[in-house]
């Protein structure tokens, strides 16, 4: 049998591996159609949205960190897959390849947004505010990133909770239409999937918490973090889209954040719709994480399978040839 290649692949390559952990944070937008939402504040008579990478609106500000976060995550599973195989430059050329592609969604989804937009005091303050999210999102990604990449797996379990947190919102843009297609009521369909994606966030933190396991202080402090990220993430996320999506406050900043703040608080207090997807994460990771401690323990105790000596080509000058 043919021994496995582990040459390590050319920079270019993981700059190809980058750019195409990128695209795949944005896929659930850019197969929507990628319209830039209507704007509240855009000018008169501007209907016909034109076409935007990221979906800059004050009530998609959760599914813009989503769609930087996740594409951020997945360039650094490739490379932390792919780490046998990583050459001196291999991270820089991932990085650079991720953040360059997000970069130029952010870049082009700002100036068509400012062609839409009114001239006005309220609308640069608003604009500044997309471009703070855009700002955060991405700095967040590049933590998600080097983290997964390279950091022992604490760290990394860490960056992947964090990520779970929002893939809800990552992967529900692509099913929005889907769900505005029934004013009448969700189809048991979307019933079914607004459900998954309800639960999703913590079934996947779950699995990130079976695989960091409880075996040393710094993955139990992980286990820790990523529970608490499952708790105050989407309390968080709930605050904000309350707060930025009121046009009522719109004008007052102050009175907004407040309004931010204490629903934040409120969320987070809501033990019936808390409680549950804390439950599921720690069940689903204390129990595959027994699983795969057993797994590994018993792979461990197997013995390895004597290799088996050549035959040795018989030749003339052996005893039965002679």
């Amino acid at each position: 049998m043919a021994a496995v290649d582990r040459s390590s692949l050319s920079p270019l390559v993981w700059l190809g591996i980058g750019a195409g952990g990128a695209l795949v944070g944005l896929l659930p937008w850019l197969i929507t159609g990628a319209r830039l939402p209507l704007q509240n504040l855009g000018e008169a008579g501007t209907l016909d949205m034109p076409i935007a990478l990221l979906p800059l609106n004050q009530y998609f500000l959760g599914t813009i960190v989503a769609l930087i976060v996740v594409g951020s995550a997945a360039s650094g599973l490739a490379a932390r897959i792919l780490a046998e195989r990583r050459p001196p430059g291999g991270t820089r050329a991932l990085v650079g390849g991720t953040l360059g592609v997000q970069l130029i969604a952010i870049i082009q989804s700002v100036v068509v947004t400012v062609g839409v937009l009114e001239q006005s005091v309220r609308a640069s303050l608003y604009l500044a505010l997309l471009v703070a999210v855009c700002a955060v999102a991405f700095v967040v990604g590049l933590l998600v990133l080097l983290l997964v990449a390279q950091a022992p797996v604490p760290g990394a379990a860490i960056a992947l909770s964090m990520t779970a947190v929002v893939s809800g919102s990552w992967l529900g843009i692509a099913l929005r239409e889907l769900f505005l297609s029934d004013p009448s009521g969700l189809s048991p369909l979307a019933d079914g999937l607004l459900m998954a994606l309800r639960w999703m966030p913590a079934v996947l933190v779950g699995a990130v918490i079976a695989w960091c396991g409880f075996r040393t202080v710094g993955r139990v402090v992980a286990v820790v973090v990523s529970v608490a990220a499952l708790w105050i993430g989407p309390a968080f996320f709930t605050g904000v889209g309350n707060a930025a999506g009121s046009r009522i406050l719109a004008r007052n900043p102050l009175e907004m954040l407040d309004y931010g703040v204490g629903v934040f608080w409120m969320a987070l207090g809501l033990v019936e719709v808390a409680l549950p997807p804390l439950a599921v994460a720690l069940a689903i990771g204390v129990i595959g994480g027994v699983a795969l401690d057993v797994a590994r323990r018993r792979r461990a105790e197997t013995p390895s399978k004597p290799v088996a000596e050549p035959v040795a080509e018989r030749t003339t000058d052996s005893p039965r040839t002679q």
